[in-house]
């Protein structure tokens, strides 16, 4: 990425910034301000969101406007998502935000360091680069795109890594679908720690 962000994180690449109902994990069917930054370089062949992974095509904006931009809505939560959006220091946005009053919430690979003040942290890693400790530790919620069956073993080595009071969420990559789905709900009934996450958002034909 050619982009030169600033350090401070007073300016950031944004993608697109939308109010929605969230539609995955923990916080489904909740209404939030999704803010997606660009710049990703973990590379997922089945990324639905290809168009943010180059930074540099994404204007700066200033993080001042995006905190107002976000005090708008009637919802005060905020999902910062991208892309991957540790890439950048997020300290200055989210202090920004919790101290309009607005909940920040993030979804990470958790392949770069953490930053930022939250009050949740959604880690859904990822087998191209793996989550760092830091980002592990803080983790309310894993949740895993399971594009293969193989992928089940591969979310119990990260279980094994997150904090005891993290929830298991297992998710069918869409294009998957309707193979990978009956082997969730078969696995879930045998491992109750599991629960399963939905992309409900495309169901209900939203954001």
């Amino acid at each position: 990425m050619s982009l030169q962000v600033p350090e401070d994180g007073t300016l950031l690449p944004l993608m697109e910034e939308f109010y929605t109902i969230q539609g995955e994990g923990y916080h489904t069917g909740k209404a939030a301000y999704f803010i997606r930054l660009g710049g990703c370089d973990v590379g997922c062949h089945w990324c639905d969101v290809k168009e943010s992974w180059d930074a540099s095509i994404h204007p700066l904006t200033a993080a001042d406007t995006i905190i107002e931009h976000a005090k708008k809505y009637p919802a005060k939560t905020v999902v910062i998502t991208g892309g991957e959006p540790l890439i950048y220091n997020l300290d200055y946005l989210t202090q920004g935000l919790q101290a309009a009053g607005i909940k920040t919430f993030i979804e990470t690979s958790g392949a770069y360091p953490m930053s930022g003040s939250w009050d949740w942290v959604c880690l859904s890693p990822k087998k191209f680069k793996a989550p760092r400790p830091d980002v592990l530790a803080a983790a309310g919620e894993l949740k895993v795109i399971v594009f293969n069956k193989s992928d089940l073993k591969w979310a119990e080595e990260h279980a094994a890594l997150v904090p005891p009071s993290c929830k298991l969420y297992l998710q069918p990559e869409w294009s998957k679908a309707s193979e990978m789905t009956p082997l969730i709900v078969d696995y879930v009934m045998e491992n109750p720690q599991w629960e399963i996450s939905l992309q409900t958002h495309k169901f209900l034909n939203i954001p």
